[in-house]
């Protein structure tokens, strides 16, 4: 079967590889749609990050690149492994895209998503969303019922959204700002309107980008370049700022903002990937008490997703902005992102 295999920087290649093997306790998915990550960009142009290098294979799959991307994939079941059978064959599916071990001290604790031996289904090995089967175990295979297969690839950068909006405390009634309206800002945004929080402010300074916040449930949109945030939030909040904010950039200067806008005893949420070890001043917290929190991924939120999608509360058409075949992914999916990053969401990509 044909995948997507990275291979190196600027370095993505259409493979022959085998097709993977149910095993038990396993599910054959026949990928459908699947999504350009702003993770496999940054493997695109930078890596390996999270793909294990040559000489470093991973501690679960053992693999090293080359590797199939994509962990933004949902498809329908093909195949059920023994002992599998609660699902049938044909049923439409997303997929948790992790890999664990079950043994450590997190995964003892329920927290796999932070596991100590931690990788990903199309990052780390074991196959990736951008080919046309995937073999992973029955507990991350999560049936979307009636939802269409597009909206599935959706799931992934959704719950993603929503761990971050759950782990904050955010509830109706209060204040959230997010920093960045790129892919994650946005999909923030919508999950905290789906949370019945009512007053999202979103900065951002691109002019595309804030009329997508807006259409992600934004009611305040703020330029940086314009206006000092901590400011502008301070007096849309009547002086008390944001009771949980969002840094989405993974920028030092967007950090601060972000905690300077956050009120005291509130919550800032970090959900951003840092390419370079972050700069703090650490009295801007203490003084006020702010509380800043990491947010990885998600770590049960499938389920909790794929109801808000079922029940309406956030439209995930609206972050779909390009289609495109597996042949095409590298100049219509990874150098469409880059060159054209505040016109583009989410380029689905279909590898059937």
């Amino acid at each position: 079967m044909k995948a997507a295999r990275f291979h190196g920087p600027g370095d993505i290649r259409i493979d022959d590889v085998p097709e993977p093997a149910t095993r038990p306790g396993t599910v054959k998915v026949e990928v459908e749609w699947c999504g350009i990550c702003g993770t496999d960009l940054h493997e695109y142009l930078e890596g390996p990050i999270f793909a294990p290098p040559a000489g470093s294979p991973h501690p679960l799959t053992g693999e090293t690149v080359p590797v199939t991307l994509g962990h933004e994939f949902a498809g329908v079941v093909s195949e059920l492994g023994e002992g599998v059978d609660d699902l049938r064959v044909g049923d439409r599916v997303a997929v948790e895209p992790y890999l664990v071990c079950g043994r450590c001290d997190p995964c003892l604790q329920g927290r796999y998503n932070v596991c100590q031996s931690l990788g990903f289904v199309g990052l780390s090995g074991a196959g990736g969303g951008f080919s046309r089967f995937v073999v992973a175990e029955r507990r991350w295979i999560h049936p979307l019922g009636a939802l269409g297969t597009d909206v599935g690839a959706l799931v992934e950068p959704l719950a993603v959204a929503c761990h971050a909006v759950r782990l904050s405390g955010a509830r109706p009634g209060h204040t959230a700002t997010v920093f960045g309206a790129g892919p994650i800002g946005l999909v923030t945004t919508a999950a905290l309107r789906a949370a019945g929080v009512e007053e999202v402010i979103v900065v951002e300074p691109a002019e595309v980008r804030k009329e997508k916040a807006l259409g992600a449930g934004a009611g305040h949109v703020l330029d940086p370049s314009t206006v000092d945030v901590p400011e502008a939030v301070a007096e849309l909040t009547k002086g008390r700022g944001a009771d949980v904010t969002f840094e989405c950039a993974g920028i030092d200067a967007v950090l601060r903002s972000a905690i300077l806008s956050t009120r005291a005893g509130g919550t800032c949420v970090n959900v951003a990937i840092w390419g370079h070890d972050a700069t703090v001043s650490m009295n801007d917290l203490v003084f006020r008490e702010v509380n800043v929190l990491g947010s990885l991924a998600y770590c049960g939120d499938h389920p909790a997703t794929i109801a808000m999608i079922a029940d309406g509360r956030v439209d995930p058409y609206q972050f779909i902005t390009g289609r495109i075949g597996l042949d095409d992914i590298v100049h219509k999916g990874f150098d469409e992102l880059i060159n054209n990053k505040e016109e583009n969401v989410k380029i689905l990509v279909r590898p059937v």
